[in-house]
């Protein structure tokens, strides 16, 4: 398991995210041109439906990738929550585990 610092994991670079989700992206991109390809020559269904549900499992792995590092920035860079007791307004607090998985949940 690896731990929140400095916004990054531990033991990966700040932009380590942001390079998961390139690759991720061009792999996408790639495999998308082979899927445009096949349409055009007429490839069957089949082949057509495997390579589409490839690009499309891409771009969702691309997508929980740009999540999973904005909610990680999310947490680092929030201020400690309050303890039980004070104020309660929501605005300046460091967001619960619960609230983090209500908006994973409301994105996916």
């Amino acid at each position: 398991m690896s731990t929140v610092v400095g916004g990054a994991a531990a033991g990966l670079g700040p932009d380590a995210g942001r390079r998961r989700t390139v690759n991720r992206l061009k792999r996408a991109q790639g495999q998308l041109a082979a899927l445009i390809a096949a349409v055009e020559s007429g490839a069957d269904c089949g082949g057509v439906v495997t390579q589409l549900s490839a690009v499309r499992g891409a771009l969702d792995k691309a997508g929980f990738e740009l999540i999973s590092s904005a909610m990680r920035d999310c947490i680092a860079d929030s201020p400690a929550a309050p303890r039980a007791g004070d104020d309660d307004s929501a605005a300046g607090r460091k967001p619960t585990l619960e609230e983090i998985r209500g908006l994973f949940l409301r994105l996916t």
